[in-house]
């Protein structure tokens, strides 16, 4: 196969910095950049499958591996949040060992498969190789010659995607509060304000109630801060005793 100079040239810019961003991957102690790093990896795989003239191999490295699953990964991280030192916690005991050994199995086999399709058959060129369309002769193949091993990777896959579930599965120690109990112990803390909830971030209130006018910075009260129902019923109190406070607070600075 002939390699254009254009092809070689992205090819050593882009693999030194694939390599990089895999060894950063294992070295960084956040998870949330480990998984920016594995992305950006994927993202080279797939201009590499590209360049390849295998377009189907590219797009769906991008849209399915790294635009979804890897950003699932990556939105679930930046939610839960995970720390260095809970990583370094092993939760199941001789999980270690077993990750060990099926890393050291997974890459013999992968080793293996990659030597019997290499050694002693001479590699077919891509023109021909595609000579009824990239996504047409994929699928031929696919379903066809290697219908079996995709029907049993897929089955691989559900198996891995319930034991995952059933791995992360934990059963509570404590019942659920119902609804009932969790008002009862809302109203028993002895704060009205706790039980009608506090307010907004960055507003000033003397009162929490919503027939009391909020307050603006210069201490007088908002008229539009009371609803017009309320105010119709004649049901709003009045700010002045929740204005004291500031006169009251000034006046001892004084003396």
């Amino acid at each position: 196969m002939i390699i254009q100079t254009p092809e070689a040239v992205m090819f050593w810019f882009l693999a030194p910095v694939a390599v990089i961003a895999a060894l950063g991957m294992l070295l960084v102690k956040k998870a949330v950049h480990s998984a920016l790093l594995l992305a950006w990896v994927m993202i080279t795989l797939a201009i590499f499958y590209i360049a390849q003239d295998a377009l189907f191999l590219g797009i769906v490295q991008i849209v399915v591996y790294t635009g979804a699953v890897m950003m699932l990964f990556l939105f679930i991280l930046m939610l839960v949040g995970v720390d260095s030192s809970d990583s370094l916690k092993e939760t199941i005991p001789g999980l270690r060992p077993i990750a060990i050994t099926a890393a050291l199995g997974f890459g013999g086999l992968l080793t293996s498969l990659i030597g019997r399709a290499t050694i002693g058959h001479p590699a077919i060129g891509l023109t021909e190789a595609n000579s009824t369309g990239n996504v047409q002769s994929l699928a031929q193949l696919l379903f066809s010659d290697f219908v079996w091993p995709f029907e049993v990777v897929s089955a691989l896959l559900i198996t891995a995607a319930l034991g995952a579930m059933v791995l992360a599965h934990h059963q509570r120690t404590v019942e659920r509060p119902t609804q009932r109990e969790s008002s009862i112990a809302r109203f028993r803390t002895g704060s009205l304000s706790s039980a009608a909830g506090l307010p907004g971030p960055g507003v000033f209130a003397r009162h929490n109630a919503v027939d009391v006018p909020a307050l603006l910075p210069d201490g007088s009260p908002a008229p539009t801060s009371i609803s017009a129902t309320l105010k119709a019923r004649g049901d709003m109190l009045e700010s002045a005793p929740f204005q004291l406070d500031v006169v009251d607070t000034t006046v001892v600075e004084e003396k």
